[in-house]
């Protein structure tokens, strides 16, 4: 049986990570409550942040316990598929950094409540901005800090509200520092996250080795490619058991690219992190991010691959079972995460936390920067100063943790996963954000009332094609086609991800409609010439592309 707690020589090693991350960002705190702070400073770090820390803080903000315990138990019930998520949204970032990242810039966009002001109405601003924030506290910071804890207690034997408790106020310590603290502490997270995560990766595929009688990680490897040879399949087949979850070609040309290009260019939890640079350092650290995306399947989907061999080997029995007695995908990680030896563990248990918390901390500074910019200084005090401004934003990130401490036990987290969680909550208004960004950017005439059909009209498509057409339609027409998939229950419905592409296209032809009947004159400043990369950023996204083919090619 694997040992559950931790030992001194693993606290010892966490105990070195927490006073490096929170010692930094507390000297920066109070360094910047000497100094005239102002509020691009706080929310932006405007003209602070290197190439390397917006990369850092990109990937330290992304991935969180949904991806180490999610993403993980998903390599172990469907394999390398799972690693889509993560190859896609690194050619996503190529397409981020060259097409959307110049237009926020240009048109001096810092929110994105903003952009949807500038480019539309204030009621379209304002009404996303009430999404958002829900989204963000309701469903993001919940999800985190709920998985986070349940890992954190799992491992470490600790109390679950207490580690949701200090998880919060370690966040809480960094964020209130603002953005600069957030981005060079993510600089710190990243490195014991990949160190952690590849301690836990060497040790899974050495397992492999030892329990076949050999040893080395090639071995190892090769051992899973041969005994899990069903895992390392990365399109699915109509007749798949997972084919409702990945869709066939959909995860190439399909909805996969609405859920990347919304999360990684319309999302102010991720790009802010580049909006307060120039447009060359925002591009470097965005190919930087995209490059650490490639490795992550390598830390957060391997292990679970690793764990599902051993467990066909007889190994974990016990310990992959739930309470019912169910196997539950979600154990993989922190059973991999107990069996490694001591010190190592307490790396790789600070590796869980710099992810949870690098997570917490990025979404509470997003929800501050919302909150206070777009609705406190438009519609609450618009003649406060930047101090009061800061200030607010500092209060509103503790408030944002209080609530999401309160509601987390209740949301169903730990019954739908949290990596479905977020997904599924987030879908219901990715697609049609998504078009009104997209319309907003390359059609001049797009305009008020088709962006405000695209975000209220596409939530409530969404919830329509989620909940009430499998009940009004019998779907079975579209399962040749695999745009149906039969349930548990005998009644088809549509693969998520395929959801997202038809809400999308409707919402699209909508706007067209309306933009063609009354063409807006609000179009954002664009010439051909932003568009333009140097020699150095287009070889860096040329490998990029190259390998995405490369890996698809060989794991197809």
């Amino acid at each position: 049986m694997p040992n559950k707690q931790l030992e001194a020589l693993d606290y010892i090693v966490f105990l070195v990570y927490f006073l490096i991350v929170a010692g930094y960002g507390y000297y920066i705190y109070k360094k910047k409550q000497s100094a005239n702070i102002s509020t691009t400073d706080f929310f932006l770090a405007e003209g602070s942040l290197t190439w390397w820390a917006i990369g850092s803080s990109l990937i330290a903000s992304n991935i969180s316990a949904e991806q180490f315990i999610g993403a993980s138990g998903d390599g172990f019930a469907m394999g390398l598929a799972i690693a889509t998520y993560e190859w896609m949204a690194a050619a996503t970032l190529i397409v981020v950094a060259v097409f959307f990242m110049p237009i926020y810039l240009k048109n001096r966009i810092f929110t994105m409540p903003q952009f949807l002001t500038q480019r539309y109405n204030n009621t379209v601003s304002m009404i996303m901005a009430i999404f958002w924030l829900f989204l963000y506290v309701l469903v993001n910071l919940t999800s985190i800090l709920f998985l986070g804890a349940l890992a954190v207690s799992t491992i470490s034997g600790l109390n679950f509200t207490a580690c949701m408790i200090g998880l919060a106020v370690f966040a809480v310590i960094i964020t209130i520092g603002g953005m600069k603290v957030i981005g060079f502490t993510d600089v710190i997270q990243v490195f014991f996250l990949i160190m952690g995560g590849l301690a836990t990766t060497y040790l899974a595929i050495n397992l492999v080795s030892t329990e076949n009688g050999t040893e080395g990680l090639l071995q190892g490897f090769d051992l899973m490619l041969t005994q899990s040879a069903d895992h390392f399949h990365m399109i699915f087949p109509k007749d798949h058991p997972h084919y409702a979850s990945l869709p066939g070609l959909t995860v190439l040309i399909g909805g996969m690219w609405i859920v990347n290009l919304n999360y990684w260019g319309c999302n102010q939890y991720i790009t802010q992190r580049a909006l307060g640079a120039d447009l060359k350092t925002a591009r470097e650290g965005i190919l930087f991010a995209a490059f650490l995306k490639l490795l992550m399947p390598i830390i957060v989907v391997l292990p679970g691959i690793a764990a599902y061999t051993l467990y066909q080997k007889g190994l974990f029995q016990q310990e992959m079972l739930d309470a019912t007695g169910e196997v539950n995908k979600d154990h993989a990680y922190p059973v991999l995460l107990n069996l490694l030896p001591t010190g190592l563990k307490g790396l790789s248990f600070a590796a869980l936390t710099a992810a949870v918390v690098a997570s917490l901390a990025g979404k509470a500074n997003s929800i501050s920067t919302i909150f206070t910019l777009d609705i406190y200084k438009k519609y609450i005090a618009p003649e406060a100063s930047e101090k009061q401004l800061v200030g607010i934003g500092r209060v509103t990130i503790w408030v944002a943790m209080v609530i999401a401490i309160l509601v987390s036990p209740y949301m169903g987290i730990d019954k739908k996963g949290g990596f479905q969680f977020i997904q599924e909550m987030t879908g219901l208004v990715s697609p049609g954000v998504f078009a009104a960004f997209i319309l907003g950017f390359f059609w001049k005439k797009t305009n008020s009332a088709g962006a405000l059909f695209a975000i209220v009209g596409g939530f409530l498509l969404s919830l329509f094609f989620k909940y009430s057409l499998p009940n009004l339609v019998n779907l079975e027409f579209l399962a040749p086609l695999g745009f149906a998939v039969k349930g548990a229950d005998g009644v088809y419905t549509i693969p998520f991800l395929d959801t997202m592409g038809f809400v999308f296209l409707i919402c699209v032809a909508v706007m067209i409609l309306l933009g063609l009947q009354k063409p807006s004159n609000k179009g954002l400043e664009i010439d051909s010439k932003m568009f333009k990369v140097n020699s150095t950023f287009a070889v860096g996204a040329t490998i990029i592309m190259l390998l995405v083919v490369i890996l698809y090619a060989i794991f197809w």
